[in-house]
């Protein structure tokens, strides 16, 4: 695995747990550097956690210490957060959300950047994000630009896009996944508490959730930035390049 850094870009605290958190431990268990920027502090969160630990006015600032903490078991020690606010990045000028990104990127000249994928990401927040992550790579000399790996979640997303440019397993890291997940208590404490209740009613389903566990991978394709999302030969060649770690 490589030492160069990895910049990885999302609008809302626990999109990285979400999205990659097993290879975000991998990443740390290899000594890979990660810098995280997070567009906002999650305040148009809908859940305020179970029992009640926050409302309106609290929200951020607990929210900011989740993620801290989520960002301290999956081994990040570079979090940046940008200060846009939650539900509005979409109103958001481009040129304001790409700026952060473009100066990350000449200041860390990153082998690889994070993101969700272009136009897939299923929330306004997401894809807005994601588009100034292209903005700002497309800034850089053609030669500069690191490869663009973009996650999905959506069914939708995952018929167009076809199969990923990159599987990596992330079994091994699954208890570490889970406390990152359990670090963002606000958002994620009452579907563990619904979850594990069930797992301990239900065989069948408990049965599944541990075949799921041990089948964890983090899919990724290439963007290309080249073409504004038409694949050429420098994505043939990107594709080639990528390695699944072992």
């Amino acid at each position: 695995m490589s030492k160069q850094p990895i910049l990885m870009v999302f609008p809302h605290p626990d999109d990285e747990t979400f999205a990659l958190g097993g290879l975000l431990a991998l990443h740390a268990a290899e000594g890979t550097p990660v810098t995280y920027l997070c567009a906002t502090r999650g305040e148009a969160g809908r859940n305020m956690g179970q029992p009640l630990r926050a409302n309106r006015e609290t929200l951020p600032d607990i929210r900011e210490a989740e993620l801290r903490e989520a960002c301290a078991v999956l081994g990040i020690d570079d979090l940046r957060l940008l200060g846009f606010r939650d539900r509005m990045l979409e109103f958001e000028n481009p040129d304001d959300l790409a700026r952060p990104v473009l100066e990350a990127l000449r200041e860390l000249r990153p082998w690889r950047v994070y993101t969700y994928y272009p136009e897939h990401g299923y929330h306004p927040d997401h894809d807005a994000m994601s588009w100034a992550v292209v903005q700002a790579m497309q800034q850089l000399p053609s030669e500069e630009r690191p490869v663009l790996l973009g996650t999905v979640f959506s069914e939708a997303a995952l018929a167009a896009l076809g199969e990923p440019d990159l599987v990596v397993p992330t079994a091994a890291y699954g208890e570490t996944v889970r406390a990152a997940f359990g670090a963002h208590r606000t958002q994620t404490a009452a579907d563990i508490a619904r979850v594990e209740a069930r797992m301990a009613a239900d065989e069948a389903f408990r049965a599944q959730v541990e075949e799921n566990r041990r089948n964890m991978a983090v899919k990724l394709w290439i963007y290309p930035l080249e073409t504004n999302g038409v694949r050429g030969e420098r994505e043939q060649q990107q594709r080639q390049d990528l390695h699944p770690v072992p």
